[in-house]
């Protein structure tokens, strides 16, 4: 089996003492100091032609795995290879053949326009003029920017910018494409153009890999052949998106939707609770609570603890298994 990445005990501790605002295990904000462990004995398997995904929340430890393997970090001990060559030992035939995009970033110069800044880019790779130039225009039609082809960078929107990025990380015709959450903050018609196109170029292209970091639970679902859940730089569990939610078959998923609760530590003492969390919008009239239920007996005392509290069920449901309850079955707590 060829592998187009591969960490063995893979690890990065950050070690300047400064202070850091992690959310603890128990789902309460905590502060402490560093130094701090981003990745905690990682070892990970990634195939050539797969498209992978890195699922987890923000401060898990996506982006410092993404960095090492794009050969940008160096690791604090373990083994990291891409393409075959170390990170640490070989790193200028890893960076010939990777491209790196990541989501919210604002590259490129304001004053060229989007085609300006894509060809500076390849020409940073060696990519010829002619084949960059037709690349260019072709990518430009794909992700609906032909029109702003000739546009400042300044002047495009934020979603526009992040097409024109993805068309840089494509431009190079890497052989594997690190995504780090390509799609944050864009809105929907953007999100889908891109991840449309990256499924696309994995299935059709022979010999191109994905690893894709993100939080947005339906985008793993969608695009990755199989992914990886990591929290707190360990890795939880590596499997198909199906195989993931099959684990839970032999448990209930169960989903209220109540007005807001005084206290809800009662519920983790509830026999038949495996886990569960609690999703509040600030401000919002309605509070969801998902649980993961070991036993449906549970469900009588759920209500009860519920209207206990003067509270009303607005809406009480039982659901198939989701990423986002596999997630919160190992964890205890949603990625939001």
């Amino acid at each position: 089996m060829d592998l187009a990445v591969e960490t063995q005990q893979l690890t990065r501790v950050f070690t300047q003492r400064r202070k850091i605002f992690r959310r603890r295990r128990n789902g309460e904000n905590g502060e402490s100091e560093g130094p701090v462990t981003a990745l905690d004995h990682v070892d990970l398997q990634i195939r050539d032609g797969e498209l992978f995904g890195l699922l987890g929340p923000n401060g898990a430890g996506k982006t410092t795995l993404i960095k090492i393997l794009a050969t940008l970090l160096l690791p604090t001990s373990g083994i990291a290879k891409v393409a075959g060559h170390d990170v640490t030992k070989d790193p200028l035939p890893i960076r010939l053949k990777i491209n790196m995009v990541s989501g919210g970033e604002s590259s490129g110069y304001g004053l060229l326009t989007t085609r300006e800044n894509v060809w500076m880019f390849s020409q940073f790779y060696g990519v010829s003029s002619k084949t960059a130039k037709a690349r260019i225009d072709k990518l430009l039609h794909t992700f609906g920017l032909w029109e702003k082809r000739n546009a400042k960078v300044r002047n495009l929107s934020s979603g526009q910018r992040q097409k024109m990025n993805m068309i840089r990380g494509f431009v190079t015709d890497p052989d594997i494409l690190f995504l780090d959450e390509p799609t944050l903050g864009l809105d929907v018609n953007a999100s889908r153009v891109i991840r449309d196109y990256v499924k696309s170029w994995v299935k059709t292209t022979a010999g191109k890999t994905v690893l894709l970091t993100t939080h947005y639970m339906m985008e793993a679902d969608e695009l990755c052949d199989r992914l990886a859940i990591i929290d707190h730089g360990k890795i939880l569990a590596v499997d198909t998106p199906e195989n993931l939610k099959r684990r839970l078959k032999k448990e209930t998923t169960f989903r209220l939707e109540v007005d807001p609760l005084k206290d809800t530590s009662r519920f983790k003492t509830i026999p038949g609770v495996k886990n569960f969390s609690l999703k509040s919008d600030g401000g919002a009239s309605l509070e969801k609570l998902t649980f993961i239920l070991e036993d449906e007996a549970a469900v009588s005392d759920i209500v009860s603890e519920v209207v206990r509290q003067g509270s009303k069920i607005h809406h009480l449901q039982k659901t198939e298994p989701t990423l986002e309850d596999v997630f919160i079955s190992m964890v205890g707590r949603s990625l939001e």
